[in-house]
């Protein structure tokens, strides 16, 4: 053997592909690309297309040589199948004529759309789809590669070439899907991710989007037809600047837990995570934004820390859990100050609680143990007192004070054998995750 040989195929691959390839050749005209596809797994370096050429010029030669072989002159064509191309593809139906338009198309329709990387992605006809699988039964699929690969190779290449930007196959910036039937690309445009702290200054304005209960959004009597409790929200104030500066479609608000509608958020304020969906702007000035959101909200709401993040802290996020201290005014009329002190000190270590009567409509009904790390006395009135809790996540603090009707044990309330109530409540520090 010659010192190359060993990349050679044995004689039984040889045979194997020559008749497949003539076994494809004999069900109509076909592509160089479609031809040649169907044996990429088989070498390297080259393009599908060249393959298809390389196949087309074995079989022509084989061909010439077994005419010669036979004496039968210039009468080949009886010796081999036709190998020129004549005709449109039956398989890619002459798409590979047209990566040229379709790499124009998807560069307009990424034009505007702020990105540095992308990936193309191609949506099938039903036909296309059809034609491929029939090819498959022909050649089977050891070595083939799926036409859509190839023409989101072919077609990524162009418009790299043309635009300088780059291919991403783990997180591009933008994915163009040619839609073939449809004959229109269409982006699928990643979305961004900005991370912040707020503070919420006042009382009433809830965390997210508060539908109506009793028109679930669409509208009624009951909302003033807004389909909203409330006229806003954090996230809605927050959101309609982010959506405005990045000429994004939408915004998904993620809070590190949230705060009761009637609670201020105070201190250094709660972490969140807005995810910008299909932004057109990516790279934007966020100390401006902040300052902009800040001016806009002055006295409700106040951003800080904004900062862009990957999609895996929304997920790292959602799971911390935040120990929490909280300043909250209590209605203790009849109480006197010793009892309240002592009632304190009671109600310092493990907490039971079973989910809250105001929630339990939204939430599993179970008994959590959770701890309180300490419960001191602020100031004191004759009806009213100021308590500073210091507590482990996901402690319900009205139903700390108030017992909840025995669901809550120990409680103030309880400890002290009066009726007790938080009436004002604010969330004054969010300690760093636990486990952090």
């Amino acid at each position: 053997m010659v010192g190359g040989s060993r990349y050679r195929m044995s004689d039984d691959r040889d045979r194997q592909v020559l008749n497949t390839a003539r076994a494809i050749l004999c069900e109509g005209t076909i592509c160089d690309h479609c031809l040649g596809r169907q044996f990429a797994k088989l070498s390297t370096g080259t393009t599908n297309q060249e393959r298809g050429r390389a196949i087309r010029l074995v079989l022509d030669m084989i061909a010439d040589a077994s005419a010669e072989d036979a004496g039968a002159g210039t009468d080949r064509d009886t010796a081999e199948p036709e190998q020129a191309i004549s005709g449109r593809c039956w398989v890619c139906n002459g798409v590979f004529e047209e990566l040229d338009t379709w790499a124009s198309r998807a560069i307009e329709a990424l034009d505007g759309c702020e990105h540095e990387t992308f990936l193309v992605g191609t949506r099938l006809s039903g036909l296309l789809s059809e034609n491929e699988e029939l090819l498959w039964e022909i050649a089977g699929t050891n070595y083939a590669e799926p036409l859509k690969s190839e023409l989101n190779r072919e077609v990524g290449k162009l418009i790299a070439d043309k635009t300088q930007k780059s291919v991403d196959f783990t997180k591009p910036d933008v994915v163009a899907l040619l839609d073939l039937a449809g004959e229109a690309v269409r982006l699928q445009i990643r979305s961004v991710y900005i991370c912040g702290r707020y503070k919420k200054l006042v009382r009433g304005i809830p965390q997210t989007r508060w539908s109506c209960r009793a028109c679930q959004g669409r509208g009624c009597e009951e909302c003033g037809f807004t389909g909203q409790m409330s006229v806003e929200s954090i996230e809605e104030l927050i959101a309609t600047h982010v959506i405005e500066a990045m000429s994004a479609v939408d915004t998904v608000f993620h809070g590190a837990g949230r705060e009761d509608v009637d609670a201020r958020m105070l201190g250094e304020g709660r972490p969140f995570i807005i995810e910008v969906r299909e932004p057109r702007k990516r790279s934007i000035d966020l100390a401006g934004l902040e300052q902009k959101i800040n001016e806009y909200c002055e006295g409700k709401v106040v951003v800080s820390d904004l900062r862009f993040v990957d999609r895996e802290m929304v997920g790292k996020l959602k799971s911390q859990r935040h120990d929490k201290v909280y300043l909250a005014t209590v209605s203790c009329a009849g109480v006197d100050q010793d009892t309240l002190v002592r009632a304190l000190d009671a109600i310092t270590g493990l907490i039971r609680q079973r989910t809250p009567s105001r929630v339990v409509h939204r939430r599993a009904d179970l008994v959590r143990e959770r701890k309180v790390y300490s419960a001191l006395l602020e100031s004191f009135s004759v009806d009213c007192a100021v308590i500073r809790i210091e507590c482990e996540a996901g402690l319900y603090v009205k139903e700390l004070v108030s017992g909840d009707e025995g669901r809550t044990m120990p409680s103030l309330a309880g400890v002290v054998g009066a009726d007790m109530a938080v009436t004002a409540l604010d969330v004054v520090a969010i300690k760093d995750p636990v486990g952090k």
